[in-house]
């Protein structure tokens, strides 16, 4: 259990998130309950903002929408100075409903539909990041048709090992994303994109993977990348921009140790600096584009323990009322998670249990071999680091609702995500008229 200013036990021996009992928010709200901190979300965003001013001035932090995206998260982070990356046609529409910029956006995706480019085009993105050699011939063509020269960077592939799940690697040499450095696929394509009329060729982008631990992936990323920035240098074509992507690691169990958000990014600045001046060429803008480190530790969630059942010798199971369809992470990639009971976060472990979803699924399994109290029906469990790819990663199976979500500060809570009802999952089906009526 990692806890700070504004995730501790208060004097009553429960679990309290930006100065609000869990207990009564699970009382207020219902549960399941995604509870998002908005002073540590604010705290992360000024700690990247802050460092960057004082040691590489010309730089951008852009917001990894598919964390979380909502209109608040990008009132908040846009306030505190960020811009944002999307990776569809809809996190782009809310992060301009939202109150971000367009000239703060930049649009990723290896298979962004026309519709998609036209919209961003039309509302003048900051800049599309080209990931398919079909986008450039495509791009081209509807920037031509809306009369404008559409700013791009091209996502390329260093080859860094960067030592998470297979998944969520995106540097492998089989790999969906990016166009290869070492077979001189993405020079070429960068040789493509300065020929065409609507194209404005801006930079280069990479995304080594996420969940890193490690400093030394990301000072080689910028290795490679200057190195491709000199060799592109030597071709005369300049690269205003460098962006290296995210993947800043977390902690979501005792057995993960990251660094401090801020401590990757210092690091990236040293090399970078370093490698501009050993490599002697131009200093680009330096992007960065963190999502989990910001809103992933801000995030718990909040569930209440139904029924109980224990294999004599086997397992006893501890079964809470969310589940897969509000947290597929583990079933995805067998993430793991700490817990405690919000309404007795003083009371010590005495027993190993496994928590269970309530899908009609055997692998429905939140937390395997947890050590908690002794579990009562009705109690409140808190999973600790579900801001990121929880509420985003929702679904109706089971056609279970998805779980609102309740922004707390200072104290105070609001609904961000409102709860969703049964009328409003069935709202959209529709049954043919030669069906018949229901009944």
């Amino acid at each position: 259990m990692k806890l700070r200013d504004t995730l501790k036990i208060n004097e009553k021996g429960r679990l309290e998130i930006g100065g609000v009992d869990c207990t009564e928010l699970a009382a207020q709200y219902g549960t399941p309950l995604y509870v998002m901190d908005e002073a540590y979300i604010r705290s992360v965003c000024r700690g990247y903002t802050e460092l960057l001013s004082r040691k590489y001035p010309n730089s951008k932090v852009a917001y990894a929408s598919k964390a979380f995206s909502t209109l608040a998260i990008y009132n908040i982070v846009r306030s505190e100075g960020l811009g944002a990356d999307v990776v569809s046609g809809c996190e782009l529409f809310t992060a301009i409903r939202g109150g971000m910029p367009a000239s703060d956006i930049y649009f990723h995706g290896n298979n962004k539909s026309a519709e998609e480019l036209a919209f961003a085009v039309r509302e003048n993105v900051h800049a599309i990041v080209i990931d398919s050699l079909y986008e450039i011939e495509l791009l081209n063509e509807i920037a031509g048709r809306q009369g404008k020269k559409q700013g791009v960077l091209v996502r390329v592939n260093p080859g860094i090992d960067a030592h998470t799940h297979r998944f969520i690697q995106t540097t492998r040499p089989d790999s969906k994303f990016g166009f290869s450095i070492s077979d001189g696929t993405a020079a070429n394509v960068i040789k493509t994109i300065v020929s065409k009329k609507n194209l404005e060729f801006t930079g280069i982008h990479c995304h080594i993977g996420s969940q890193i631990f490690e400093l030394k992936p990301f000072e080689l990323a910028v290795e490679k990348m200057t190195d491709f920035i000199a060799a592109l240098s030597h071709n005369n074509i300049k690269v205003p921009e460098l962006n290296l992507g995210g993947g800043y690691g977390v902690t979501y169990t005792s057995e993960d140790k990251p660094l401090a958000p801020f401590e990757y990014v210092d690091a990236i600045v040293n090399k970078l600096n370093e490698c501009i001046a050993s490599k002697n060429i131009a200093a680009p803008k330096l992007v960065l584009e963190p999502g989990r480190s910001i809103v992933g530790e801000a995030g718990i969630t909040l569930y209440t323990v139904g029924a109980i059942k224990e294999i004599e010798g086997i397992r006893k199971y501890v079964a809470v009322d969310g589940g897969m369809f509000e947290n597929p992470r583990v079933s995805l990639y067998q993430s793991k998670y700490d817990a405690v009971f919000a309404n007795r976060a003083l009371d010590k472990p005495c027993e190993t249990v496994t928590v269970a979803g309530k899908c009609c699924e055997s692998g429905d399994v939140l937390i395997e071999n947890i050590e908690l109290p002794a579990a009562k029906s009705g109690d409140i469990l808190a999973v600790f680091t579900t801001g990121a790819y929880h509420y985003s990663m929702a679904s109706n199976y089971n056609r279970n609702p998805v779980p609102p979500v309740v922004l707390v500060c200072n104290g105070e809570s609001d609904y961000i995500v409102k709860p969703q009802s049964y009328e409003d999952i069935v709202s959209r089906d529709s049954v043919p008229s030669r069906l018949g009526e229901c009944k």
